[in-house]
């Protein structure tokens, strides 16, 4: 019988079935951060210990710094993150700490350090885990119970979800990227477009997209409501992986690819759902409302108020129907987070940013501090810093708010990040979000802006 790639997956790591049809899956990499701390909280209620203190992995992210990392001035952030410090010591957990100079968030951390590999299962207690299936892996986000559930056994309920396509066929045009590629199917199908569902990418398009790329379309997987998104491991994966710190070595990596590569789903494997989509229909895109699936192309217009919904989120986004997305005035910009903050992202920034100066203030996070290091031995900092912007060090920061960096109240920003839901950057925050350069484009133009005539002669 043809099996999809997550039936190859998911058999793979089933160590038995319940009488409900819900699976007991083995753990390859559990991930874990200082909001974590419940779930250690528990496991030390019941004197347990963690079970495989091998296979789990501390980062500090959600709450990190981005300034002042030597003395946290905040104490709330300061003991959170000596919780982790004290849990990971007890346990005899690797911790990527604050002052680690391999830290960074975690979603690209795993891939980063080669924590993720292909056919592996990934848990954390984050949404975003989804990302590390742009390896080929298992990987999707957990809630705290289940985090303690991980680290005293392992293993893992769940129910498998059922088997999609999306297929990116073509090519994709001038400034047209990963983050518009996720934008463009979430506003197609909806935030419920995916839901119950696991989302394995495929097409011309996806196969031409570089680790980065495909890990920026997983990541906002469950931004469509799929469980987790996933791209069949090929060369290009094999080429990001070899020779990352906790990737196999040269005597096991051909055995390991070899492996890797039959991960791919066979011929003629049955999808639940296939959906297909032309590269060529898909634009620089921008969300104008308070939901991911709120978007459209920068070129196109605020939609009509009819729906309640959208009537909802014009008047928390203070946006009237009718008005052009392109000119809409920003008062800040952000270039971060686990969706768009690696080294390929902030070179197509600076290439826009190179010998321009912002409008409006903003902050550049590196996705890492590796990638911080490489971003800095090519001078991309200094394009950033000429050009106006802060370049502080790296985690969530202005995505989720929690470590002080935060959009003011009716303050409208444009993100690189992965939701625009009210309040998420700060209370009263207006985000909307796009691509790295198109980040840059509103930073230097002040306003909502199409990239691609600032970006002519420049690629």
């Amino acid at each position: 019988m043809s099996r999809t790639m997550l039936d190859k997956l998911w058999s793979a790591h089933e160590v038995r079935r319940g009488a409900d049809g819900a699976s007991l899956l083995w753990v390859d990499r559990h991930l874990v951060h200082e909001g974590s701390h419940h779930a250690f909280a528990a496991l030390d209620g019941r004197g347990a210990e963690v079970a495989e203190p091998g296979l789990t992995f501390g980062v500090v992210d959600h709450y990190a710094p981005t300034r002042g990392r030597d003395t946290v001035a905040d104490p709330a952030i300061r003991d959170m993150i000596a919780r982790l410090e004290g849990n990971a010591a007890r346990h005899g957990i690797t911790l990527f700490g604050l002052r680690d100079p391999r830290q960074g968030i975690v979603h690209v951390l795993g891939p980063e350090q080669g924590l993720t590999l292909p056919g592996l299962l990934v848990t954390c207690g984050d949404s975003h885990t989804s990302t590390h299936g742009a390896l080929g892996a298992l990987a999707f986000g957990i809630g705290a119970t289940q985090v303690a559930h991980v680290l005293a056994t392992q293993t893992i309920w769940q129910a498998k979800p059922r088997a999609m396509r999306i297929r990116i066929d073509g090519r994709l045009g001038p400034a047209v990227t990963a983050k518009d590629v996720a934008l463009h199917w979430i506003a197609k199908l909806g935030t419920g477009g995916a839901a119950g569902h696991a989302v394995e990418y495929a097409g011309t398009a996806v196969r031409a997209l570089s680790m980065e790329g495909r890990m920026t379309l997983c990541n906002l997987s469950i931004e469509g409501g799929a469980r987790f998104g996933m791209v069949t491991p090929d060369q290009v994966t094999f080429d990001y992986v070899k020779g990352r710190p906790f990737a196999p070595g040269v005597a096991a990596f051909d055995a390991a690819q070899a492996d890797w590569a039959a991960l791919a789903s066979d011929a003629g494997a049955v999808f639940d759902r296939d959906v297909q989509i032309d590269a060529a229909d898909i634009a620089p895109t921008v969300t104008w409302g308070t939901s991911p699936d709120q978007a459209a192309p920068i070129t196109a217009t605020v939609p009509s108020a009819t729906d309640p919904g959208v009537r909802d989120a014009l008047d928390y986004m203070g946006l009237q129907p009718g008005v052009p997305l392109d000119g809409i005035p920003v008062d800040q910009v952000f270039l971060g987070s686990c969706t768009n903050a690696r080294i390929e992202d902030l070179r197509a920034a600076a290439t826009l940013l190179r010998g321009r100066r912002a409008k409006v203030p903003g902050i550049v996070s590196p996705g890492s501090m590796p990638v911080r290091a490489q971003a800095e031995a090519e001078g991309l900092d200094r394009v950033f810093t000429e050009a106006g912007l802060e370049w502080v060090g790296s985690g969530c920061s202005m995505c989720v708010g929690m470590n002080g960096d935060i959009v003011a109240p009716g303050k409208r920003c444009a993100s690189s990040t992965n939701r625009n839901f009210r309040g998420r950057q700060g209370r009263g925050a207006r985000t909307h979000l796009m691509s790295p350069v198109m980040v840059a484009a509103a930073a230097v133009t002040g306003t909502l802006t199409d990239a691609r005539p600032l970006l002519e002669g420049r690629e």
